[in-house]
């Protein structure tokens, strides 16, 4: 008998137009749906807040130390899904919802420049393509809350989380199409880290 392992989600809060964040909305739909009886969802709203981010992510590898880590976040004017390869530490200049910005515009001073995620997206989204999802691949998660929320958890969790950014527009922004996409690609990225051999 497995014991159960937890996969950590978090989505955005409210931002700009988004009153309701799709992203937190789709953190929402994935705990309610669930990744298998093996597995345990937690979840957690961040909000677009360097300083709140910053201890939210720590917090959450400090405490809950899931096995894997799944942020999600809304690309505005996006109608597909995009799997995010790589955090970046250094460039934040755009302020947050509380007009704050890094002094050192960077998320761990000193840390390496990039981080890649230990999961090969490149692998994930060709899988997905081939089956007609509109799912893509991507290396710049855009230098914003989104970047440094995943450079983060990379940083404190090995390297053991993934970054997608959400439609805001298209088929896929509804919940009921977008939830059971992603809990198909999370399954797939979760088997990739049990057996690396098999997406590659």
């Amino acid at each position: 008998m497995h014991e159960s392992e937890t996969v950590a989600v978090t989505g955005f809060g409210p931002f700009r137009q988004f009153l309701e964040n799709p992203s937190w909305k789709a953190a929402q739909g994935l705990k309610s749906a669930g990744l298998g009886n093996r597995t345990d969802v937690y979840i957690k709203e961040v909000p677009v807040s360097y300083v709140k981010t910053r201890q939210i992510i720590e917090k959450l590898w400090r405490t809950v130390n899931p096995k894997f880590a799944v942020h999600l976040g809304v690309a505005r004017g996006s109608s597909v899904v995009i799997l995010e390869q790589t955090g970046k530490n250094s460039g934040y200049r755009d302020r947050d919802v509380c007009g704050f910005c890094p002094e050192s515009h960077c998320c761990v001073e000193g840390g390496p420049e990039k981080l890649d995620s230990v999961i090969n997206m490149r692998a994930v989204s060709r899988l997905f393509k081939q089956s007609g999802m509109d799912v893509i691949y991507s290396r710049d998660a855009g230098r914003y809350l989104c970047d440094f929320a995943y450079y983060l958890s990379l940083y404190h969790g090995q390297r053991k989380a993934v970054f997608i950014h959400v439609p805001s527009s298209g088929s896929l922004a509804s919940a009921d199409r977008l939830v059971p996409l992603l809990q198909t690609l999370i399954q797939t990225m979760l088997h990739q880290l049990e057996d690396p051999s098999e997406t590659a």
